[in-house]
């Protein structure tokens, strides 16, 4: 008999189905063991030596397994492709030496990125060992964690009644929260002026910006106040123009390779209004498996990645449903590939992506969450391999007749859609006006250089500069893999725990940090200021 041991009791009856009567699938249910919160569980003099023990639960499982073991010629550890996969396979296969019940048992590790009968046979036909490698990754991340908390959270208890923890990722996030609160209260805001005018040179008017005036480029900050901005708005109708340049760029626009960890996170924040947890959860049932039509299938790969490349057969496969849903035009001469780049990305996993792009989300019978997430993985992955978009960007320049005035008027127009079709990339904050990426979008009219330009009318607008906008979960998951902080797979668990332990509070889906937040921060910052670094 054939035993085989993954995480979760979804994921066991659907490999149970796929394997056949000779083999026995047990769960896990996730880790099996941990460091007791205690005094002498990480032993640093003595080589970083580590104390596991099991709670309740988990050795009345380990007991199970080791039962079954027993009875096993041959024991498959087929828990995650990740470090914490290989870590509890490490944590098991520690346990059943312990209890000596092994023998003369074989004993083997397998991965699979998606819970498919193809790609689950696949696996059982290509074993390995344990990688060592990531179980000691996992070993000094945990023995750091332990480290970190330990030695913190007694001295917080201690000087701050009322503060509950702190640990070597969630810290620096909290610390990350409270100073952009601190950097939102020193700004001190700045009025500033624009003039626009309502413009036509002979047909459909259009909107040009002030960009001259009295003979000088204009800067943000030169119309100040409400009078210099009124004597540039009457310059501007007082004048005469002509179009003294037309200026037309083509551009392209590439799509985003598919989703990893943190990226879906981050999109689901800003398209669903999921939490990281919330999306970390639904995600986990579209892997672990959907009953369709009798058949339990897995419908996503593996949620937990940092890589952005996709299998050759996906690909391949994403290309055939473009060219039959959208037309030929637009797949791309040859096949998109991406490269990671985020700062600490270490997995070789494939990106997030449907296990078969032919089940397109209208054809799926889904609950709410894990139908709008599975439509958003597959729109982004079929998005990723599409052509890009085709733009022309125009900019209208015209100047007045002493030369000391001049307007511009800028547009783009989508010439050919390519992926955004399909999915186009969410923005955590629209950019200010002038800003680079505000484009004023709509199709200019058709003009000619030397043309005369009619000011129809002019406005003089007042606005304030404003402070960084708080973080939201998308944009502090996207700071935190920038700078390193954590792991994809942690991001959704530090979040809830900054909200559990009342050291932040969301206000609009921002994070704002309470008192007890900042005071723990300030504190840390004081006495256990490297525990706290992020530059």
């Amino acid at each position: 008999m054939n035993l085989v041991i993954v995480e979760s009791p979804a994921k066991a009856k659907t490999i149970n189905k796929y394997l056949g009567p000779d083999y026995e699938v047990l769960a896990s249910y996730g880790h099996v063991r941990d460091l007791p919160s205690k005094d002498g569980s990480v032993l640093p003099d003595d080589d970083f030596s580590m104390h596991w023990e099991a709670d309740a639960k988990g050795a009345k499982r380990l007991s199970e397994i080791a039962e079954a073991a027993k009875r096993a010629d041959r024991v498959i550890l087929a828990t995650d492709p990740d470090r914490e996969g290989e870590a509890i396979s490490w944590h098991v296969l520690e346990v059943l030496n312990k209890k000596k019940v092994l023998k003369d048992t074989h004993v083997e590790r397998v991965t699979f990125n998606a819970i498919t009968k193809s790609a689950v046979l696949d696996a059982m036909a290509a074993p390995r060992q344990i990688d060592m490698e990531l179980v000691n990754a996992y070993l000094a991340r945990r023995a750091l964690d332990y480290l970190v908390g330990f030695t913190l959270s007694p001295v917080l208890w201690r000087k701050l009644p009322g503060s509950r923890s702190a640990g070597r990722v969630q810290s620096v996030a909290l610390r990350l929260v409270v100073d952009r609160e601190i950097e939102i209260e020193k700004f001190k805001t700045q009025e500033y002026w624009t003039v626009e005018a309502d413009v036509s040179a002979g047909g459909d008017p259009f909107l040009a910006r002030m960009v001259k005036h009295d003979g000088k480029r204009l800067t943000k900050f030169d119309l100040g106040n409400e009078a210099s901005a009124h004597a540039a708005q009457a310059a501007v109708k007082a004048a005469s123009f002509k179009i003294s340049a037309v200026e037309k760029k083509p551009g392209r626009r590439s799509p985003a390779p598919p989703f990893t960890t943190s990226t879906l996170q981050q999109e689901a924040s800003r398209k669903l209004g999921f939490s990281a947890q919330r999306t970390m959860q639904a995600a986990q049932k579209l892997y672990e498996g959907i009953d369709i039509g009798g058949e339990t299938v897995g419908l996503i790969t593996y949620m937990r990645t940092d890589g952005v490349q996709a299998a050759p057969e996906a690909i391949d496969e994403a290309r055939q449903v473009i060219a039959g849903v959208y037309g030929k035009e637009y797949v791309p001469e040859s096949a998109r590939i991406y490269k990671t780049k985020a700062k600490n990305a270490q997995e070789a996993h494939e990106a997030i992506r449907p296990t078969s792009l032919a089940r397109n989300p209208g054809s799926l019978r889904l609950e709410s969450d894990l139908g709008r997430l599975y439509e958003l993985i597959w729109k982004r992955m079929i998005a990723s391999q599409m052509e890009a978009a085709r733009i022309e960007r125009t900019s209208i320049d015209l100047e007045s007749a002493d030369g000391k005035t001049g307007l511009r008027a800028t547009g783009q127009v989508i010439l050919f859609d390519g992926y955004l079709a399909v999915y186009e990339e969410g923005r955590d904050d629209a950019p200010k006006l002038g800003e680079e990426g505000d484009e004023d979008g709509g199709r200019l009219p058709q003009v000619k250089e030397g043309a005369d330009g009619r000011v129809i009318d002019a406005r003089a607008d007042q606005h304030f500069t404003e402070p960084p906008p708080r973080y939201s979960e998308a944009s502090l998951v996207k700071k935190m893999e920038e700078l390193g902080i954590g792991r994809p797979s942690t991001y959704a668990s530090v979040l809830t725990v900054l909200r559990d332990r009342e050291y932040v509070r969301m206000d609009k889906n921002r994070f704002v940090p309470e008192d007890k937040g900042r005071l723990v921060t300030a504190f840390l910052e004081q006495f256990f200021a490297r525990y706290v670094e992020y530059d």
